[in-house]
């Protein structure tokens, strides 16, 4: 899994001109499924991300989501596998299928779930997202990363 991760003041999505998710002070997570991810990478990341020490106190990075009772805004978003290498139109080859890709980002959504509040867009609908990133602060992950 890949997710790009911003501090946010507020985020919302709007689908077809309707406002269906918005949060406060918190994390937008858009997260791309790749082919072969697992449940356990979507339980992981799950866990991991509102520990992230992202959100400042005493000019440092010291606190996590949880500390200071933010909320997750959720946003499936395989475009974050595209590759560019060859040509000028990026391929998508190492995105997971729909079908389980839907699976895992609801998994990834019931994890995330149990450490803070969550909203979430609509998989695979067409979604315009509005956010006052604050810092700003951007995160990438990727569970294939090596450390």
């Amino acid at each position: 899994m890949r997710c790009v991760i911003q501090r946010v003041k507020e985020a919302s999505v709007i689908v077809e001109n309707k406002e269906i998710s918005s949060i406060k002070k918190g994390l937008l997570i858009l997260l791309g499924v790749q082919v072969d991810d697992k449940e356990e990478d979507a339980i992981n990341l799950a866990k991991k991300i509102p520990n992230l020490r992202i959100f400042e106190r005493d000019e440092k990075f010291n606190d996590s989501l949880i500390d200071v009772k933010g909320e997750a805004l959720v946003v499936s978003q395989f475009t974050l596998l595209g590759r560019t290498k060859k040509g000028l139109r990026p391929d998508f080859i190492l995105a997971e299928k729909p079908e389980r890709a839907s699976y895992l980002y609801k998994k990834f959504i019931e994890e995330i779930s149990k450490y803070v509040p969550v909203k979430e867009g609509i998989f695979g609908a067409k979604m315009e997202i509005s956010l006052i990133n604050d810092g700003p602060v951007t995160i990438i992950m990727d569970t294939r990363e090596k450390e």
